[in-house]
């Protein structure tokens, strides 16, 4: 999915109690607990380190954490990277502790994470995500992202997942 980031961006705003704040050191264990669980994988703070804080397209302040009194409860980072020429930017592993949702934290932040993208330079906004994924993909068209076709099956998936969130087929005209 793609979006631009020079359209508007909502604020960031959390729910009464929660905040947002960037990447501090020893976050890792807890960012390794939301993403295997609410996103799947084995990282475990070493595997987190090496394949995401050492990354040259990363920064502290790419990093987003929700907290509810010092519990961490939800992430995104804000990936950097040249693609064609063009700065886009990656919505990357956005995860919210199930406990908590609901609350609009996932909306912060993405919000926090688009924000972060455009302050740094990046034109667009792409992401990936899972067909049964069905309440981030509507977040993610409800922030103006399109699917972006790049395989032959996408027009067809696109449209059974449209058709799960009781869409219709014509909203994905915006798709490319």
């Amino acid at each position: 999915m793609e979006r631009s980031c020079s359209e508007a961006l909502p604020e960031v705003r959390t729910a009464t109690g929660y905040s947002l704040r960037t990447f501090r050191p020893g976050d890792e264990a807890a960012w390794c607990r939301l993403v295997n669980e609410c996103i799947g994988g084995e990282y475990t703070p070493e595997t987190m380190r090496e394949s995401l804080l050492s990354q040259p397209w990363l920064e502290e302040h790419d990093l987003f954490f929700a907290e509810k009194e010092r519990l961490t409860i939800g992430t995104a980072c804000a990936q950097r990277e040249r693609v064609a020429q063009e700065r886009i930017g990656m919505v990357h592993m956005l995860a919210v502790d199930p406990a908590h949702r609901g609350l609009g934290l996932g909306r912060a932040l993405l919000a926090a994470t688009l924000r972060r993208l455009r302050d740094v330079g990046c034109q667009a906004a792409a992401l990936s995500t899972d067909d049964y994924r069905l309440s981030a993909i509507h977040l993610y068209l409800h922030f103006g992202f399109r699917p972006h076709f790049t395989h032959d099956s996408h027009a067809r998936r696109w449209r059974e997942v449209f058709g799960r969130l009781g869409l219709s087929v014509d909203d994905v005209a915006g798709a490319r």
